[in-house]
């Protein structure tokens, strides 16, 4: 069954039909819940207001083995007094239930007098950074279903030796609302997409396994014959390589990374560590290094929620701040840190408008949009001839890091031996074992090739996870650490 197509609506407009009109709620409403939670005690307090939809079909053995549809909505009610923070929720977009989530907020306060709180739209809003029409709607379930077919009709035909391919097709229409005590109200309207391919490759007895995918705030037409094409021809080439591969060599040794999708190391081994929370607290190996040099010249760092259509990005934050361009490391000096409200109140700096949370049931803390180091002016082939002995890694599976040692294991899912100059064969079982903020110091070549992911990243922190978006060009890095399975 179709979810019905919402009409391409303002964001507010979209806001009030979806979320404050079904329970009469008005603004007015609004700010009588507000001032009856801010007291003399409290500094601040919002209300999250959240609905989505969401649907995913998965198909294995030829067949679409399983198909989902949920509807998620409610209301989180947030009061902050300098580091503490009250906070509840309720699945029920009613005056009542807000009134009573409101209530159990009001335990951070002791005693106060109510204030009156007058919630307004922004005279200015952001400009939209991707369409509010309703991904799900785009193809009928029969053309859903077509669409997974006819990626593994594609996939299968790039290698007779393929002998197991799943996919998964994923889309949600998501609508939220701010309201904060300051009076300023902010909505947005985020659609989201994604596709994932993953075949099983066999021969001589031996499987290995190869995937691909794609996705962003777009809908479901993004994936043309074209785009399903490239994702079976990019899986089958993993898994070809790995079954061509021999084990990895293991030591301290020069690599080269790729770009685009390995800049989840940057993200996981670095981007953390610029969080504004982790700062404030001490916790990062960051922690106070504003002004210093933490990085090779060269390197610079950004965080950018601004890329329109992209899996990260936000046109406002979960907090109603708009999302920006925030450099963190300038030509390897440290400049700054990626902030949410109230980070930024209690460090003396301006909110960032990385403020993110996974739902209404969650509070919001500074995380990451779409994490990237910008290009540098060397040729990627340049970088790889310059290697006498060392190791390329083109793409990344998983890896751990520790926030705050700094301290990364990564496994690379296609890497390569790289012997004079040039690429000699391929590698299985190499992982990547360093500390993030040593290894920027160690970058000693930069790409001209800087690339974002294919739209497929989600970040874990404290328990919740968000979209984000990762990239970086071909990065030439020395002394890295591999471990192996040969010698």
């Amino acid at each position: 069954m179709n979810a019905p197509m919402i009409p391409p609506l303002k964001s507010l407009d979209t806001a009030r039909d979806v979320l404050l009109q079904p329970g009469g709620l008005t603004e007015a409403a609004l700010g009588k819940v507000l001032g009856s939670i801010m007291t003399h005690q409290v500094d601040y307090a919002d209300l999250y207001f959240q609905y989505q939809r969401s649907e995913g079909w998965s198909l294995e053995e030829g067949i679409v083995k399983s198909g989902s549809f949920s509807i998620e909505q409610g209301v989180g009610v947030r009061a902050v007094a300098g580091d503490r923070t009250a906070f509840a929720y309720s699945d029920e977009l009613s005056l009542k239930a807000l009134s009573e989530t409101a209530k159990t907020t009001r335990a951070i306060a002791a005693a106060g007098n109510a204030r009156k709180v007058k919630v307004a739209a922004a005279k200015t809003s952001p400009l939209p950074l991707y369409a509010d029409a309703d991904p799900i709607a785009a193809l009928s379930a029969v053309e859903k279903v077509r669409l997974l077919e006819r990626l593994e009709a594609l996939a299968r035909a790039e290698d007779p030796r393929i002998i197991q391919v799943m996919a998964y097709l994923g889309a949600s229409w998501e609508v939220v609302l701010v309201a904060r005590s300051d009076g300023h109200m902010a909505a947005d309207v985020r659609p989201m997409v994604r596709i994932s391919l993953s075949v099983v490759m066999e021969e001589a007895g031996r499987r290995e396994q190869g995937s691909a995918g794609g996705g962003g705030r777009l809908d479901l037409k993004h994936f043309t014959d074209d785009k399903l094409r490239e994702y079976a021809r990019q899986a089958a080439h993993q898994a070809r390589t790995n079954l061509a591969a021999r084990p990895a060599p293991a030591g301290a040794m020069t690599v080269v990374l790729g770009n685009g999708w390995p800049g989840i190391l940057l993200h996981e081994a670095i981007g953390h560590g610029l969080e504004g929370d982790f700062n404030r607290k001490g916790s990062s190996a960051f922690a106070g290094m504003i002004g210093k040099q933490v990085a090779a010249k060269g390197v610079t760092v950004v965080d950018d929620g601004t890329l329109a259509d992209r899996r990260g990005s936000l046109t406002i934050d979960d907090e109603g701040n708009p999302t920006q361009r925030t450099t963190l490391i300038e030509d390897g000096i440290l400049v700054g840190y990626m902030q949410d409200i109230m980070n930024a109140r209690l460090m003396g700096v301006a909110p960032t408008g990385n403020g993110r949370r996974e739902s209404f049931a969650h509070l919001p803390m500074p995380r990451m949009t779409n994490t990237l180091m910008l290009a540098g002016d060397k040729d990627p082939q340049e970088i790889i001839a310059s290697v006498e002995d060392g190791l390329y890694a083109a793409n990344f599976g998983g890896g751990q890091v520790d926030i705050t040692s700094g301290k990364f294991v990564f496994s690379a899912a296609e890497a390569y031996v790289i012997k004079n100059g040039k690429i000699a064969y391929p590698v299985k079982g190499a992982t990547l074992i360093g500390n993030g903020p040593d290894a920027l110091t160690h970058v000693s070549m930069i790409g001209n090739d800087m690339a974002l992911d294919p739209g497929v990243g989600t970040c874990g922190k404290d328990g919740q996870s968000v979209p984000v978006g990762v990239g970086q060009p071909t990065l030439r890095m020395e002394g890295l650490t591999v471990g192996g399975t040969g010698g």
